[in-house]
């Protein structure tokens, strides 16, 4: 079973949206520890689970321009993921825009050295 399989949409809503970008880029960061072209099999497993807390926080969100910049991010987590070998670059660009999607996740980036 995944990891965060059995979090509920009602217990991601209780985060918020700080939060949760938040909870998301520590996935990213764990696939970003994992580009070798020996970790494959882990580094597909941590941007799914990128991509499933993507998904549950597209869904507690009504806001529709949120939302539509959420799945546009999505996208670039998704081409990571399908990618046959890991891309250094394109994972940091990738979780740099994530972290500016609000003003907290934004102080993290001097931190990340990204």
């Amino acid at each position: 079973m995944t990891q965060h399989a059995s979090l509920s949409v009602e217990r991601w809503a209780s985060f918020s949206l700080d939060q949760q970008v938040l909870m998301i880029a520590n996935e990213m960061n764990r696939a970003g520890k994992l580009l070798g072209p020996q970790d494959e099999p882990r580094r597909r497993t941590a941007y799914e689970r990128v991509l499933n807390l993507t998904d549950l926080t597209v869904r507690v969100h009504a806001r529709a321009t949120l939302r539509r910049e959420l799945l546009r991010w999505r996208d670039l987590v998704a081409q990571l993921y399908v990618a046959l070998q890991g891309d250094p670059a394109r994972h940091a660009a990738a979780l740099r825009c994530l972290l500016r999607f609000t003003p907290a996740a934004s102080e993290q980036l001097r931190h990340l050295g990204i």
